[in-house]
């Protein structure tokens, strides 16, 4: 038996491309919202993997459920359906608007497919020049060629050559530069409901109102990415429930799977028919493995009981960081819905979002950021309370140590 090299987060730095900058300590085990390290130092997380972890580490739905796919069949590829895909596309279409689901891996992939669904339905249905996609600033939609340039974040784009043509980026919850741009070329507008990468800040609803109203007046398709807002993060099964506003195509992923790799872009039944047998595809989208704990993940979490209790323990976060904002004055605003929290930093503390984040590792509590400006919280729907009081005191902690 070959026994494991012993591994150190120096060996980062010799065998992984260097597109990373990884905490010092590495995580080897999880349970539910508690994480432990090589040297058993115990953390409490409240960055979900980045809103992915969404029932937290091994829960105990998905753990059966990928004992007892992983015994039964892994891949078949998609020369052949498999019953665990057809039974989450189902779900998904009962629970949302769609008709007709596509499986990926990633949020990326799923972007990608839905923008590459968009320009050829635009194409087969209208005319080849309508393809210009309406995006926003600080948007962020993967790290594909074609997704990170739809994305409105140019640090991220910059370098790789070419990028895809007719993409325009204006201000997001900005209605009239919206109107400004739009017209009979434009194929599709792509939105997050709650940009997250681009800090935690949610469409007005007036805004997404309009965008609707503006799609159906070009014949556009409104397309929204919900990689980071979907799966119950805002407190409904998608963020969209909130709006009243319905898109033609939806993107999910990240907390799909609950950990496990899987992505899905949801559309009309109107929209896939200009689809056919090869038009677009991938080796292990909709793979028997990730559906059946994609399955799992979805019977857990759209349920009442977890949806409701979204809500107050999104309170319970926001009164704890009340009040060490009114020890600290750290914090000038907190947004987002659900358990998708964004603290943004106050001025005198502007630009220093890293350095809370490393002092919170330092105190055992696992957070990210948004920007160098904002503190992102994006936990285990169903973290115990008890483990966000833990992990707010231990927050409350590396705030004192930096302020």
């Amino acid at each position: 038996m070959t026994e494991k090299t012993a591994v150190s987060r120096d060996a980062f730095d010799r065998v992984i491309l260097p597109v990373y900058s990884p905490a010092k300590f590495i995580p080897v085990r999880g349970k539910g919202s508690r994480v432990w390290d090589q040297q058993g130092t115990e953390y409490i997380d409240f960055a979900g993997g980045i809103a992915v972890t969404a029932l937290g580490h091994c829960h105990p739905a998905l753990v059966a459920a990928l004992h007892k796919q992983g015994e039964t069949l892994w891949h078949v590829s998609n020369v052949f359906t498999n019953e665990p895909a057809l039974r989450l596309a189902q779900k998904l279409i009962d629970a949302t608007f769609a008709d007709r689901v596509f499986f990926a891996n990633s949020g990326a992939e799923a972007n990608e497919a839905a923008f590459k669904l968009a320009r050829y339905y635009a194409s087969s249905k209208h005319s080849p020049y309508k393809s210009k996609i309406i995006a926003f600033h600080n948007a962020f939609h993967g790290r594909t060629l074609f997704t990170v340039s739809v994305g409105g974040q140019p640090k991220y784009s910059d370098g790789f050559g070419p990028k895809p043509a007719d993409i325009v980026h204006v201000p997001f919850n900005d209605l009239a530069a919206v109107k400004a741009v739009i017209d009979d070329h434009t194929c599709a507008i792509v939105v997050e409901p709650i940009q997250g990468e681009g800090g935690v800040v949610p469409a007005d609803p007036a805004f997404l109102q309009g965008l609707r109203d503006l799609c159906d007046q070009h014949q556009a398709l409104l397309v929204f990415d919900e990689v980071q807002s979907g799966m119950g993060r805002s407190g409904k099964l998608f963020s969209y429930m909130h709006y009243g506003v319905t898109p033609d195509i939806l993107t999910t992923a990240k907390a799909l799977g609950g950990g496990f790799p899987v992505s899905a872009m949801l559309t009309t039944e109107e929209i896939a028919s200009v689809m056919s047998p090869g038009k677009h595809g991938t080796t292990y989208g909709g793979n028997p493995l990730a559906c059946a704990v994609a399955e799992a993940a979805l019977e857990v979490i759209n349920t009442p009981e977890v949806l409701a209790g979204i809500e107050e323990r999104r309170q319970q976060f926001i009164q704890a960081l009340e009040a060490i904002n009114a020890k600290y004055h750290v914090f000038s605003e907190f947004r987002g819905q659900g358990l998708l929290i964004g603290a943004e930093l106050s001025e005198k503390y502007k630009n220093r979002a890293g350095e809370f984040h490393t002092a919170a590792a330092e105190c055992g509590l696992m957070m990210l950021v948004a920007g160098p400006n904002v503190m992102r919280f994006a936990p285990s729907l169903v973290i115990d309370f008890a483990d966000i009081a833990e992990g707010m005191a231990r927050l409350e902690k590396a705030i004192g140590m930096v302020a």
